[in-house]
């Protein structure tokens, strides 16, 4: 029954891949019906949608796997609080310039109820009074990371006050892998997706 299950979604994803944009997904050439019946597949096991950017990473299947355990680790198992992962997320793909990421996480971040006030400050978050103790220590320490990765004492000893070793790890490795991501994004000029898909919106 759950194979059956599975099959199902497989199917009703596959189906509703040529509606997501209107022609390539991005700069690189179109799958095969194969590989995206496979990422059709691997998208419904994850109980995720299909999105522009694993139109894009399916040529790499095993690696685009495994990077999307990682992204659904991050949203559903890690005890850092989401919406502070959502928050370095998006501070992230503003000073990466990836357009990409940061509409995607809007969204992720609007579903899990962070105020848009808040959103429109990231950009200028330091001249803002909207941010908590807990997220201006953050913001601080996601400039210090994504910009060279010198992390000064004074920024790292408030992350060692406010954060627990384990959120520490959580938020850095967040920091990191949607730095990265948002690289490829641009790097491959991932297309924003004109239907509002999002990759899934995990536990808030």
């Amino acid at each position: 029954m759950r194979k059956a299950l599975a099959a199902a979604a497989a199917t009703m994803l596959f189906a509703s891949i040529p509606a997501l944009g209107d022609g390539k997904a991005s700069r690189m050439p179109d799958l095969t019906e194969a590989q995206l019946r496979e990422i059709a597949a691997n998208r419904a096991a994850q109980g995720t949608a299909i999105i522009n950017l694993s139109l894009t990473t399916g040529h790499a299947p095993v690696i685009a796997r495994a990077t999307g355990q990682l992204a659904q680790a991050l949203r559903n198992d890690a005890v850092s609080p989401r919406l502070l992962r959502e928050l370095a997320i998006l501070r992230t793909a503003h000073v990466v310039g990836s357009e990409y990421e940061f509409v995607q996480h809007v969204v992720l971040a609007k579903g899990c109820g962070y105020p848009q006030a808040k959103i429109d400050a990231i950009p200028d978050w330091t001249g803002s009074k909207l941010f908590d103790d807990r997220e201006r220590v953050l913001l601080a320490y996601v400039d210090r990371f994504t910009r060279g990765g010198d992390v000064d004492d004074a920024t790292w000893g408030a992350m060692e006050k406010t954060f627990t070793p384990r959120e520490i790890v959580e938020l850095s490795v967040t920091i990191g892998n949607y730095y990265g991501n948002g690289l490829l994004t641009k790097a491959l000029r991932v297309k924003l997706e004109t239907g509002g898909h999002v990759s899934g919106q995990g536990k808030c």
